[in-house]
């Protein structure tokens, strides 16, 4: 098996292309702030270089950094400073739009709009589950919840979506 860990400039670069996006999202989707995410993800790439860990495969990189984001990110949110801020400070930029594969018909807009109002522990596991296309098993490791709490928090995040996503269509 090959090892992979930080070892020039070039890694560097082809880890942060590969990886900026999925943590990008994982850091907006748990802070709802286009500034917050950003401050996130840079803090996350500074601890990855920090770390100049070396990982077993890309899946170990991956889970790595969204646990690293998910820390950040729960961080972030409970700090006194953030808390003191004010609502309007929010953002609705989730997807940018010079990002073509982001950009959605008006139905996935409808839908994303509705996963952004879910409360954050719910917002989370969807945002890994169905963004980043994550196993249960993986997204209670990545947040340190168990595997029933994952299932629940995931049909809990379903109910709550087909209520606001019924009161669309009204």
């Amino acid at each position: 098996m090959e090892e992979l860990s930080l070892r020039s400039r070039e890694d560097f670069e082809q880890v942060l292309e590969l990886y900026n996006k999925m943590v990008y999202r994982l850091a907006y989707a748990r802070t709802g702030n286009v500034q917050d995410a950003e401050d996130v993800l840079q803090e996350v790439f500074l601890r990855y270089i920090r770390a100049d860990k070396t990982f077993n495969d890309e899946e170990h990189r991956k889970a790595w950094l969204l646990r690293v984001t998910v820390n950040c990110s729960k961080t972030l949110v409970t700090s006194s400073w953030n808390r003191r801020r004010s609502d309007e400070e929010t953002d609705d930029n989730f997807f940018s739009a010079d990002d073509d594969q982001f950009e959605r018909s008006d139905t996935e807009s409808v839908v994303l709009e509705a996963v952004k109002s879910l409360p954050e522990k719910y917002r989370v596991v969807v945002h890994l589950f169905y963004y980043e296309e994550l196993t249960v098993e993986e997204i209670g490791q990545i947040i340190g919840a168990g595997l029933s709490a994952v299932k629940t928090r995931l049909h809990r995040a379903r109910n709550m979506l087909k209520e606001i996503l019924r009161e669309e269509e009204l």
